[in-house]
């Protein structure tokens, strides 16, 4: 049971009988211990955590310390795709927080129906990541522009202005590459695919490798249909030079798990039912505070 001065952190929903398969799992967020909650047919893995620091003040806290928000977000993932190996299909966000276990079963009992329908749809699938970058290493210039900048000119000026033209003109024609690119890509994947969120590019911290990042692409992907996915997006996404194609998977589908809605706050503890969320996902590539996305159907 939870203690007075605890909370319950909840990683991933299941069906009962998958959650109590799961067996031992990874060290929860704080070391805490990773603990079956069943609410009839369904099942939630839960951290029984101190309510002072996973409680709805301690959590805003957090905000300012990314060194502890970056290894929560490690540990929630760490969690979550374990259980996701196990058959725990339904991932939930970062800092989904009840006032305890009773009322996580409570909530388990409530939205049974719907929840079901979600693992339904979310078991024997996967979700894979795509982007597309733009420049880098290999970054296009118009052709003839380079030859241009590097022509005898009248000043070292007009030199300067000719060579910056040709960086620009070659950053633009990067970007139309890659642009069609991700068509191309998009296309390819959705065939294979159930499902598909279209998230923010990546920037700053987030970004990885070089280049910009000018799709961020998550698919739903049966399991019998993952080697052709994979294969389809790498087919189409032959690169000329100046772009890059990155997939990523397979993950737990975080992108595609409705968070569940939070309640009215608990009395005297100030936690949320529905989960004091700090962040939209740990999500797959361990991203504190992962934008969110537009689902395309």
């Amino acid at each position: 049971m939870t203690a007075p001065d605890q909370v319950s952190y909840v990683y991933a929903i299941g069906r009962a009988a998958e959650v109590a398969a799961a067996g031992a799992l990874p060290a929860g967020v704080g070391g805490a211990e990773v603990l079956p909650v069943t609410g009839g047919t369904l099942g939630a893995l839960v951290s029984r955590v101190p309510a002072d620091r996973f409680g709805e003040a301690g959590l805003r806290e957090r905000l300012d310390d990314l060194a502890g928000l970056e290894a929560m977000a490690r540990a929630h993932h760490e969690v979550v795709a374990a259980a996701y190996r196990a058959g725990v299909a339904l991932p939930l966000r970062l800092a989904t927080v009840y006032a305890d276990d009773d009322r996580v079963a409570a909530v388990l009992r409530d939205r049974e129906a719907e929840l079901l329908g979600l693992l339904n749809r979310l078991t024997g699938h996967a979700e894979y990541g795509v982007k597309v970058y733009a420049g880098g290493p290999q970054e296009d210039v118009v052709p003839g522009a380079a030859d241009s900048a590097a022509a005898p000119a009248g000043s070292p000026g007009r030199a300067y202005l000719l060579r910056r033209r040709a960086e620009r003109d070659g950053r633009r024609s990067a970007q139309r590459a890659a642009g069609a690119l991700a068509d191309r890509v998009a296309e390819a994947a959705s065939a294979l695919a159930t499902d598909r969120v279209v998230h923010r590019p990546q920037q700053g911290a987030l970004a990885t490798g070089p280049g910009e990042n000018i799709a961020n692409l998550a698919f739903l992907v049966p399991d019998d249909r993952a080697g052709s996915f994979v294969t389809a997006v790498q087919d189409a996404g032959v690169a000329r030079p100046g772009t890059r194609v990155e997939v990523t998977g397979p993950w737990a589908p975080y992108s595609f798990a409705t968070a569940l809605p939070a309640d009215a706050p608990q009395h005297g503890g100030g936690v949320a039912d529905g989960g004091a969320g700090v962040a939209d996902g740990a999500g797959p590539d361990g991203a504190v505070g992962r934008p969110g996305g537009e689902r395309v159907r």
